[in-house]
């Protein structure tokens, strides 16, 4: 977890220990295809990983299911946005691969974009039909969320404009904005992040189960700039 995330659990307080814990592991908890997966895939996986859009379509007009899975649940759609395939990707969307599929850990090709910080899938797979609305993830959470908690702020504003929704409360009962603070390091990106959801509209008053605000939260981290920006939203 690191010193950023013991600060984090002195701070939050006993009480959500447990879920900052969890939370930490959001980025962890995907499971991109290993090497020897790699190099074990055939059909529309192996294709996808190598970023052969011909050979996905040559596969598909063949027959191939687009929906395939392997051990871990991904298609070959999956495998292209673990591996940052855009050929591969637009391929497969074109010849009728889901773009809201679930892996076996339950991430979209949205929220896989979003962890890596990947704007170029993210903006093609959003494109392409994939919601920036879905609920993904074992934390019952949003592309947004896990965008919010790991500071990549240029994503945020991507899942913003594609519609994602602005206060959705994840299973630990963290919204993005309480992501943003909580899980944050008061640093720019951060501070970006919670900047670009608060002028979207998102409530800055949302509690966490112990009815601590985000802006209890960034003072209790010493946060001026987060402060200042969720003082100014209260008063709008």
């Amino acid at each position: 977890m690191g010193v950023r995330g013991a600060r984090a659990l002195s701070l939050a307080g006993a009480g959500a220990a447990a879920a900052l814990l969890l939370a930490a592991s959001v980025a962890a908890a995907q499971i991109p295809p290993g090497p020897e997966e790699l190099r074990a895939y055939q059909g529309l996986h192996a294709a996808a990983a190598r970023d052969d859009a011909a050979e996905v379509g040559r596969l598909l007009a063949a027959g191939a299911n687009p929906e395939a899975r392997d051990g871990q649940g991904r298609t070959a759609l999956h495998v292209a946005a673990f591996t940052s395939r855009a050929a591969a990707a637009r391929a497969l969307l074109a010849g009728g691969a889901q773009p809201n599929a679930l892996d076996g850990q339950r991430y979209d090709i949205v929220t896989i974009a979003a962890v890596k910080n990947d704007v170029a899938m993210l903006r093609l797979a959003l494109a392409l039909g994939a919601s920036a609305r879905n609920v993904t993830s074992p934390y019952d959470g949003t592309a947004l969320i896990a965008a919010a908690h790991l500071g990549h702020d240029e994503v945020v504003r991507e899942l913003i404009r594609g519609g994602a929704p602005l206060d959705h409360v994840n299973n630990l009962g963290w919204t993005a904005v309480l992501e943003a603070v909580i899980l944050g390091d008061g640093g720019p990106r951060h501070v970006a992040v919670l900047r670009a959801l608060v002028e979207a509209g998102a409530d800055p008053g949302l509690p966490d189960r112990q009815g601590v605000t985000p802006l209890e939260h960034a003072r209790r981290r010493g946060y001026a700039e987060m402060v200042a920006i969720l003082k100014s939203a209260r008063r709008r």
